[in-house]
């Protein structure tokens, strides 16, 4: 017969959920807007090394990967370590309406900038409705008979 142990499952969500020294990808907080025909995605990565950060596409799937370092070695005495040293990494399935062709990025001041422009396919476009030319004729300076 199985039995609950409160204590045993309290002790577990306390060592994934708390855990500092735990590997793998680190928090990579973003923000996502709409200016004009592009999409702006903003990822904050304080303290990242430029020459680390990858920004891959492949199809629809952007992915973006960073790594922060932190100084070791001889001499380095760590008095106290708040800040994690480790990988970065977020991936986002893009719609269809992207150019993925011209998606451009930036870093500046700790902030990793992607623009993701709109395809022409999926802008606004005004449609011409048939018959609908031929039955109002305006002349400049005139206006239309009714």
């Amino acid at each position: 017969m199985a039995t609950y142990d409160l204590l045993r499952d309290l002790e577990r969500f306390a060592t994934t959920t708390l855990d500092q020294t735990r590997r793998g990808p680190r928090q990579m907080p973003m923000d996502v807007y709409r200016d004009g025909d592009h999409y702006v995605l903003t990822a904050d990565l304080p303290g990242v090394d430029p020459g680390s950060i990858d920004v891959d596409v492949d199809g629809q799937l952007l992915t973006i990967r960073a790594e922060r370092t932190l100084p070791s070695g001889e001499g380095v005495s760590w008095i106290t370590r708040e800040r994690e040293a480790g990988a970065y990494l977020r991936q986002l399935q893009l719609g269809r309406g992207i150019d993925t062709e011209t998606i451009s990025a930036s870093y500046r001041d700790g902030v990793l900038s992607v623009t993701l422009p709109v395809s022409e396919k999926a802008k606004p476009r005004k449609v011409a409705v048939a018959g609908a030319a031929e039955a109002v004729t305006v002349t400049e300076g005139a206006t239309p008979a009714a």
